[in-house]
């Protein structure tokens, strides 16, 4: 679909490279810019600092400014932009955001960026990126329905159906972070809400957690939390802390994850994001929860680590370009 505010994509040229695509990941402190081929290798990128405390134009220019700094990006047939907050795959245009990206709420992205490059552009949630990309290049390749979750900062994903990214009404389809849980009751979320899977099971809230019944206030990284609870039993090292955290947020989010297969019925559960690759701690506690609350029919599902690790963003980003072409 082309938006109103989108150009025609260029015809290719003799002398452009056939089927590339640009991508790129806007976050509150930087910019990942790639050009990405049809098969989903990234040939070539970079990354700059976002000048959130600029404003929405600032920003803009600087996503402008690192696309023209890639090499081949002339030969592009179209541009992606994946972003926080709540898009409209339609337009581009930023419905909501939280306040990484101060007054990036009613930025109309694809005309804006459109304007300053010449070139067709699509935009959508980071977290239905992720997705996108595990479904077309990585982990749920090949299915027609699978359930991705990207665990880091905070708990988002995407739900594939009929080999189709669902969006929803709203476009609040796979904001599975926010999800009521009882174990999170009580517990502020991101959102300015309370009770939410975000609230306890992301990387901040379960290392949170940790310092709040140890004091241990110089961990930060939920690696340490995990390294803590691989140790041997050892007194005050924080180790029965740690297995307490992990098995809480993690077993929070293998409920949630295992209720959301009863609800859809996926071919695949992939998680990704940094939390996923932070160790067995995490991955135990999180796998025996979602086991134990299985239907018979899925008993045999188990969820599975994303297959991209950070290119997803770029990637995904730049298959929005292919996405709109189907």
């Amino acid at each position: 679909m082309t938006g109103p505010h989108q150009p025609p994509r260029p015809a290719t040229t003799a002398a452009a490279v056939p089927h590339t695509y640009l991508g790129v990941d806007v976050g509150g402190t930087k910019i990942a810019a790639g050009l990405v081929s049809a098969d989903g290798t990234l040939l070539t990128s970079l990354v700059r600092p976002t000048p959130a405390a600029q404003g929405p134009t600032a920003v803009l220019d600087a996503i402008a400014e690192a696309v023209r700094e890639l090499p081949g990006h002339q030969s592009a047939e179209g541009l992606g932009i994946g972003t926080g907050g709540v898009i409209d795959r339609a337009s581009g245009v930023v419905l909501s955001a939280n306040d990484l990206l101060p007054r990036w709420a009613g930025t109309h992205l694809s005309r804006e960026l459109s304007a300053r490059l010449g070139l067709f552009v699509v935009a959508d949630n980071d977290a239905n990126v992720f997705a996108l990309a595990e479904q077309t290049y990585g982990a749920g390749r090949g299915c027609r329905s699978a359930l991705y979750v990207s665990v880091g900062t905070g708990i988002g994903g995407g739900l594939v159906v009929d080999g189709r990214l669902v969006r929803g009404a709203h476009s609040t389809a796979g904001e599975f972070g926010h999800i009521a849980v009882p174990e999170a009751t009580g517990r502020s979320c991101n959102c300015g809400r309370t009770g939410h899977l975000e609230a306890v099971a992301s990387g901040p809230a379960m290392t949170a957690r940790f310092r709040e019944l140890t004091g241990h206030a110089d961990v930060h990284d939920l690696r340490q939390v995990v390294a803590l609870a691989e140790e041997p039993g050892r007194a005050g090292s924080g180790g029965d802390a740690a297995r307490a955290v992990l098995a809480e947020g993690a077993g929070a989010l293998g409920r949630a994850l295992a209720g959301l297969v009863s609800t859809v019925d996926p071919e695949r559960v992939v998680i990704g994001g940094g939390v996923a690759t932070v160790g067995d701690a995490y991955w135990r506690p999180l796998t025996e929860a979602f086991v134990a609350e299985l239907l018979p029919g899925p008993s045999g599902l188990r969820p599975v680590v994303a297959g991209l690790g950070p290119r997803a963003a770029v990637v995904g980003a730049a298959a929005l370009v292919l996405e709109d072409r189907r």
